[in-house]
């Protein structure tokens, strides 16, 4: 009496090996762990948002904004806004970020460290945060 192994073992998906691609799994699992810190951060900051570039920029640079940091970010952003800007320089201390105003978006960013020509294109204003 033979029987078929599968009708007797359940059939599972294979799991996956934990030596093949252990960096990529680990650097993906920082990737995610970091989108979902910032994506906390903006539902708290009421509505800013930031594009695919601008959370890779902060990332590579080592830029970490704070709840109070997003805040007055916002608040210049609604200051642009207010002001009939469409895209605008936002200058928070030794940090710049060119947002759309429309969307609510930041767009880039950049440190003093990272900016070596110091210049902006698109932008209708500029709004500096003390």
């Amino acid at each position: 009496m033979q029987k078929d192994i599968n009708s007797i073992l359940p059939i599972r998906p294979p799991l996956p090996d934990s030596k093949a691609g252990g960096r990529a799994s680990v650097a993906k699992a920082n990737e995610d762990a970091f989108q979902k810190a910032l994506q906390k951060e903006l539902g708290k900051s009421g509505g800013l948002k930031f594009s695919a570039h601008a959370e890779k920029r902060l990332k590579e640079r080592n830029i970490v904004l704070a709840g109070e940091d997003l805040a007055k970010i916002d608040r210049a952003v609604k200051q642009a806004e207010a002001k009939g800007a469409r895209e605008s320089l936002i200058i928070y201390g030794d940090l710049a970020l060119v947002t759309s105003v429309r969307n609510k978006t930041v767009v880039t960013a950049m440190d003093g460290k990272s900016s070596q020509e110091h210049v902006f294109t698109n932008i209708d204003s500029a709004v500096i945060i003390k």
